[in-house]
């Protein structure tokens, strides 16, 4: 009988027990928990305070800047870059319209300040140089706009050209760009997913 009685758990030794082997379930669950709050506070931190002054997303709703950016493509701006340094020529920006328009768009800079900027069938000249661009579609349009002659870029302009040249409104049609209408740099592509990557 005593032999019998050894072999019986005491009720409260089963439930510790029990307890021990459910505790790494309850550490899983409190750690999907965890990553829950920190996501839900990263991404307050993104769309509430750092959206207006760092990091901005932007929806590319037309075919201006076709290879490189393709309709319904989203991409990060920085919008804190320009706040050090000036525009650079193969910066992707995004400015505010030049023509009065409540509207972003989104172009690439292919001359800055002091540059004399020249457009003539469908090929850019920069300092009197024809550049060699692989960035650009092929089917370049016969330009006959105000840039055939070259023209010098002042202090706080820069002059922004649609990548895809037969189908993009830019500085050929509205003139060079001011930095205070400039909001930033696009560098990154973020969806669709099959589509990330640095710009």
């Amino acid at each position: 009988m005593g032999e019998k009685e050894s072999h019986e758990q005491d009720p409260k030794t089963e439930v510790a027990s029990k307890e021990r082997k459910e505790s790494p379930t309850a550490k899983k669950g409190g750690g999907f928990l965890e990553f829950m709050v920190i996501l839900l506070v990263a991404f307050a931190l993104v769309f509430g305070f750092v959206r207006p002054f760092v990091l901005e997303a932007f929806f590319i709703p037309s075919e201006s800047m076709v290879p490189t950016l393709l309709v319904g493509d989203r991409v990060f701006v920085n919008k804190f870059v320009y706040r050090f340094s000036e525009p650079q020529r193969g910066d992707i920006i995004v400015f505010q319209s030049v023509e009065g328009e409540e509207e972003d768009l989104i172009k690439r800079v292919v001359a800055v300040p002091g540059d004399k900027v020249a457009v003539r069938k469908g090929m850019l000249y920069v300092n009197g140089e024809p550049q060699e661009e692989s960035y650009v579609r092929d089917d370049r349009p016969l330009d006959r706009g105000p840039y055939g002659r070259p023209t010098k870029l002042s202090e706080g302009e820069v002059f922004a050209m649609g990548d895809n040249r037969a189908n993009s409104r830019d500085s050929r049609f509205f003139g060079p760009v001011p930095l205070e209408n400039i909001e930033g740099e696009a560098f990154v592509i973020f969806w669709p997913p099959w589509r990330i990557g640095l710009l």
